[in-house]
């Protein structure tokens, strides 16, 4: 049974809708003024010669869940060799250090734990600092989001107690958050709770959710530095190749390292972890899904090209784009794909099918271009046959829902009115989305 979870009541005419819903909604051949409450274009179709999931390389057609598993090893290994990147295994000496833990933080409404989790045995060997708040009230082991933040723990609320970045942090004003405070490329006091306005955290923590967090700068510092920071300096063998070690890898690793240390304590329901990821961190929280299936969902928002959105619609942001401006996010070998948007041999509804049958979210913005919200929901589309075959669910509907409705199924989507972040309506989904597959039944 579908789900859908309104925004805005009643019509939305041209003039509300803006370009991109446009384009979204002339993909199904419908005007954005047709929309009116409740009503839904026609079905999704999806570009020509798109590859199909359920089709090994040799041919062979999947038809039962018990075949599932080769070809999703085969999407896995190519999705690694030729985009991705190799990750290492989880380190032999992989240790967790508890820095500070308080059972009344948040006046009293969270415990509050810091973890610094060591990669190698050296004390200032690479590492990274992991944030995690769950509520006091609750005695039971409890469902947890983990997400990844962009800058610094300190910086998803005022707390007071969150221990300061200690890694590079770039500087200056971005249209999402006022970096001034960061003094040499550090965090200082004045940094605190800068970019709290994305995450909602007393919110989750009443919901009954606990909130883990880690720093991208911890693994990665998200400029091309010939990868000589610490943790890829750890891992020389997996550099100077064609599928190279890449940030994109670090920081999908890095979910699965903060997932070992949430996995040793008992207050934290280790089945019930989902990830939450928005823009490049909702590409590395989709690649993290697929590659490690302890984690129980994920809630990718605005991650577009090289995350939910198919290449093959050759619209929105383009591989050679994410080559050039972002050459570290991706292996070598995924640069042999320049200017292949349109007959690349894989793509990204194949990555969302590694992560089934868990349940996917996708959330758009309606004038977030660049991520290309009709090649997100048709990335799901495209998805949709791998999540029924292994467990008779996916995608409630294959017709985009209107802006500012939630389609709520096994896998879910929503475009919502706005520009490329994360509102308050994204995590309202979040959170939906979550009592519907993170809650005991």
């Amino acid at each position: 049974m579908s789900s859908f979870r309104r925004l805005l009541p009643g019509s939305f005419g041209l003039e509300r809708c803006g370009r991109v819903a446009v384009a979204l909604l002339a993909l199904v051949g419908i005007g954005c003024g047709a929309l009116g409450a409740g009503e839904l274009p026609a079905a999704v179709g999806l570009p020509a010669g798109l590859p199909d999931p359920l089709r090994r390389t040799d041919g062979t057609v999947i038809t039962t869940p018990a075949d599932w598993s080769p070809r999703r090893a085969e999407l896995r290994e190519l999705f690694a060799r030729e985009m991705y990147g190799r990750m290492p295994g989880r380190p032999a000496e992989l240790r967790f250090e508890l820095l500070e833990s308080d059972s009344r933080a948040l006046d009293g409404l969270a415990v509050r734990q810091q973890f610094r989790i060591h990669f190698t045995r050296a004390a200032d060997g690479p590492s990274m600092d992991l944030l995690l708040y769950r509520p006091a009230a609750v005695s039971q082991p409890v469902p947890v989001i983990l997400a990844l933040n962009f800058w610094g723990n300190h910086a998803i609320h005022p707390d007071p107690a969150i221990r300061l970045s200690r890694t590079w942090m770039e500087s200056g004003k971005t249209y999402y958050a006022d970096l001034s405070c960061v003094t040499n490329h550090r965090a200082t006091e004045a940094c605190r709770g800068l970019n709290a306005r994305q995450w909602p955290v007393t919110e989750i923590l009443r919901r009954g959710y606990g909130l883990a967090t880690v720093y991208r700068g911890d693994l990665h510092p998200d400029f091309p530095n010939e990868f000589t920071n610490a943790l890829h300096q750890a891992y020389p063998e997996l550099q100077g190749r064609g599928d190279n070690f890449t940030a994109m890898g670090a920081w999908a690793w890095g979910l699965s390292r903060a997932m070992d240390c949430l996995a040793t304590l008992p207050a934290v329901d280790a089945r019930r972890v989902g990830l939450f990821g928005w823009s490049r961190l909702g590409k590395a929280a989709l690649w993290a899904a697929a590659n490690d299936e302890r984690f129980a969902l994920v809630f990718s928002n605005e991650s577009g090209a090289g995350g939910a959105k198919l290449f093959r619609r050759d619209t929105g942001e383009k591989i050679r784009r994410l080559n050039t401006v972002f050459p570290h996010w991706y292996a070598a070998n995924f640069r042999a794909y320049n200017d292949r948007d349109a007959t690349l041999p894989f793509d990204q509804h194949e990555l969302i099918s590694l992560i089934a049958p868990r349940p996917v979210y996708v959330a758009s913005a309606v004038e977030d271009s660049g991520a290309d919200p009709a090649g997100e929901f048709a990335a799901l589309v495209g998805a949709d046959p791998v999540y029924r075959l292994l467990s008779g669910d996916g995608l409630p509907t294959n017709r985009p829902p209107a802006p500012g409705v939630s389609a709520l199924g096994r896998l879910g989507y929503h475009v919502r009115p706005g520009n490329h972040d994360v509102l308050p309506y994204d995590w309202e989904q979040c959170l939906a989305f979550a009592d519907r597959w993170l809650r005991e039944k």
